[in-house]
């Protein structure tokens, strides 16, 4: 009977003693296929980003506006040569005009070293891009082997499918003929691209004085005044005139000498039909301008001593109510703003009905003027400091600080599209842009800017 009593109690402590069997499993997975290259991937994805970063938009276009200001500037300057040979007087205006070739000069001179610099620039850059290009092609296509379930040849088909869907949803199944263009509206300079300068840069005749006011060519002037220029100055708490000042060429306005003189519209100021502010062109021999206190454009013609006057829309803004501003300021008595373009004379306004946004209406030649065709656009006035028309183009310009102008916006006339990403700046000599006009007849922008008349050449590129 012990022998019976010993035996089980011996084989309950042999099982207690057993190690319980672990729940843990490990594998050892052997894979055919080799590594992915992640390394690779990410260096052929750094050397991309840098030929993004390295080629920009920006370098290209500075190589083509080089090249189209120099070829605006040589035929230019031939011109101005021919003047000096033909109205040299051996004094003044001589020295002066010579003064001013030999500054175009260094200023083509200038031009030239920089294209040259930019060029050689240019091929070095294409050498360096076109061989990470291809080491980059090189790393794709060794990459692809990796790629055993093509997954990346799918997507390329996918890609190739959608853009032949899209072609098809937007063009039909068959082709549609294209509609006509409309006739006019096309610029022959090409498309706005730049502004360059100042050229001229000049107190005229009364340095520091006259801080309101405007100056130019006419762009349709009688036989004989084709190198006349004009200017207004607001002599009556600087937002009313009553005369305009001739002279009879440019060096005749940088030096300040007045001929043939002054043209009164009127004794007093200010009074009926006179200047009010400066926003002012001359057209055609006849002075366009805001009426005095009020709402409508008066055309003064410069030969008969006539005016006549064009009644805008009701509602429309004037007396200060819709100026040119920035954040710091508003420039009084800028609520009509007269521009001059290869077409003839515009008027840029606001009115109540418009919310306070930029109306462009054409202005027609007449007796007595009127108003053509009007486009309302999306920018309200009081966040801009400028207007200006270009073959057919209204321009729109911002204050970015004391040194610098932007043309953020514009509205082609012939297809109604507004843009809001032009982004061609202006470089200014003083803070406040205070007049600028257009001149078509030798494509500048013609500035006053705090009693300082100033010159920017317009770069167009076809």
């Amino acid at each position: 009977m012990k022998l019976l009593v010993v035996l089980p109690l011996w084989a309950l402590f042999a099982v207690t003693q057993q190690k319980a069997p672990s729940d843990d499993c490990q594998c050892e997975l052997i894979s055919s296929e080799k590594q992915f290259p992640y390394d690779k991937l990410k260096a052929a994805q750094d050397a991309a980003l840098g030929c993004i970063n390295t080629v920009t938009p920006q370098k290209s276009a500075a190589l083509d506006s080089l090249l189209l200001g120099l070829s605006r500037r040589l035929p230019q300057l031939e011109q101005d040569v021919a003047m000096l040979e033909k109205e040299d007087d051996g004094e003044l205006f001589g020295v002066l005009s010579l003064h001013i070739i030999e500054n175009e000069l260094a200023e083509i001179q200038q031009m030239i070293d920089k294209l040259n610099r930019t060029n050689a620039e240019s091929d070095r850059l294409s050498e360096n891009v076109a061989q990470q290009l291809e080491n980059v092609k090189e790393e794709m296509e060794e990459l692809e082997k990796f790629d055993t379930m093509q997954v990346v040849k799918r997507q390329q088909a996918n890609q190739r499918l959608k853009r032949d869907l899209d072609q098809c949803r937007n063009n039909g199944v068959f082709p549609t003929i294209q509609p006509t263009q409309p006739i006019g509206g096309a610029c022959p300079h090409g498309r706005l691209v730049n502004i360059t300068g100042p050229r001229v840069h000049t107190a005229g005749e009364y340095p520091g004085s006259y801080k309101y006011g405007g100056w130019g060519r006419d762009p349709k002037p009688e036989p004989g005044k084709e190198s006349w220029h004009w200017r207004v100055m607001l002599t009556s708490s600087n937002r009313y005139a009553h005369y305009v000042r001739l002279y009879s060429s440019l060096s005749s306005l940088i030096v300040g000498i007045s001929v043939p003189g002054n043209v009164q519209i009127h004794p007093s100021n200010p009074t009926t039909n006179t200047i009010q502010g400066p926003n002012v062109v001359l057209y055609a021999g006849a002075l366009y301008y805001n009426c005095y206190n009020k709402d409508a454009v008066c055309r003064f013609n410069l030969t008969s001593k006539g005016v006549t006057t064009l009644d805008l829309p009701k509602g429309t803004r004037y007396n200060s109510k819709g100026d040119f501003c920035h954040l710091e300021e508003c420039y009084p008595f800028t609520d009509l703003d007269l521009a001059t373009d290869e077409s003839g004379v515009w008027v840029v306004y606001t009115t109540t009905q418009d919310h306070g946004n930029l109306v462009l209406s054409k202005v027609e030649e007449g007796e007595p003027p009127k108003l053509s065709r009007t486009w309302r656009t999306s920018v309200y006035k009081r966040s801009v400091t400028n207007t200006f028309m270009a073959c057919g183009v209204l321009y729109a310009t911002r204050f970015v600080n004391k040194n610098t102008e932007e043309i953020f916006y514009s509205l082609d006339t012939t297809t109604g599209k507004e843009s809001f990403k032009v982004g061609i700046f202006i470089n200014k000599v003083s803070s406040d842009i205070l007049f600028l006009n257009y001149s078509p007849v030798d494509q500048m922008l013609h500035v006053q800017s705090d009693a300082q008349m100033l010159s920017y050449k317009v770069l167009f590129q076809m």
